[in-house]
């Protein structure tokens, strides 16, 4: 069976992702490397954060600091808007890289292709990734025709990864099954809704029938979908709760009442995939 360490995707450039990590959005800088460190502790070897974020140095401690080799722990990072454009983009990474305090990332995304320039910004990211600065390189908020039009720009390097807003309760069902066929892993964040629907009735009950927790049932119907995901906490109780998902699975009936809910499309974030494509 598969187990928090050890569950992990191959991506198309062959390098793996861990299935599951531990989100840092909006988390207090104090709060950040202790999140980080428990994370590490229960198992986690996957932790996402980005320039946005303004925590990239607490990560970065957390990582230096913990027993976990470096080489077991995957690093994610993403460039923001208003950093978009070449030279721009190799300035921007160099300052997370000096604020990670680490010699490379394993994977750096695009947050969104809202700050347009985005074939310059991927030319890159694509340098930086020969350099050897960065393992992978993908994209976040992408959808469709962002893809398609990088696709045909750049044919030879299809983003490994396309980190969307993801749970059962919104409908992404194209955008998923696009990126299934042209080799993109998904990752999802806000897997929990920001709590939205955690007490949904139809939730709460298969919650029960499988003995864990709503947010559990909400993070393994990720991974039994195939998506890496990225659930965010500082309580290192909830964290250790978060990462206890490997031992249950989803019936197939209630993996389709689950399927069934992205009618309702609720979205508890952003959403940059409306966004015109910018070359």
């Amino acid at each position: 069976m598969l187990s928090i360490d050890t569950a992990r995707l191959t991506l198309n450039d062959g390098n793996k992702l861990p299935m599951l990590g531990l989100g840092v959005y909006q988390m207090p800088s104090q709060e950040t490397q202790s999140a980080c460190l428990s994370a590490l502790k229960h198992g986690y070897r996957l932790i996402d954060t980005a320039a946005l974020y303004k925590n990239e140095e607490e990560v970065g401690k957390a990582v230096r600091s913990s027993s976990v080799p470096r080489s077991d722990v995957f690093v994610t990072t993403k460039l923001w808007n208003s950093d978009h454009g070449k030279k721009e983009t190799i300035e921007a990474f160099e300052q997370s890289l000096n604020k990670l305090g680490l010699d490379y990332v394993d994977l750096y995304l695009v947050h969104s292709p809202q700050g347009g320039k985005n074939l310059e910004t991927w030319d890159a990211m694509v340098e930086l990734k020969e350099k050897g600065l960065i393992k992978s390189i993908g994209v976040s908020n992408f959808n469709i025709h962002h893809l398609e039009n990088l696709k045909s720009a750049r044919p030879n390097h299809i983003p490994a990864v396309n980190q969307i807003e993801l749970s059962p309760y919104l409908d992404r069902d194209e955008l998923v099954s696009y990126c299934k066929k042209e080799g993109i892993v998904v990752q999802a964040y806000s897997p929990l809704t920001l709590g939205k629907m955690l007490k949904d009735p139809p939730l709460v009950e298969i919650a029960q029938k499988c003995k864990k927790t709503a947010a559990q049932v909400l993070i393994r119907w990720s991974l039994q979908r195939g998506f890496s995901v990225i659930p965010k906490s500082s309580n290192c109780q909830r964290i250790a709760e978060n990462g206890n998902i490997f031992d249950f699975e989803i019936s197939e009936s209630d993996m389709s009442v689950l399927n069934a809910m992205r009618v309702r499309n609720v979205s508890v974030e952003w959403n940059p995939l409306i966004t015109p494509w910018q070359p």
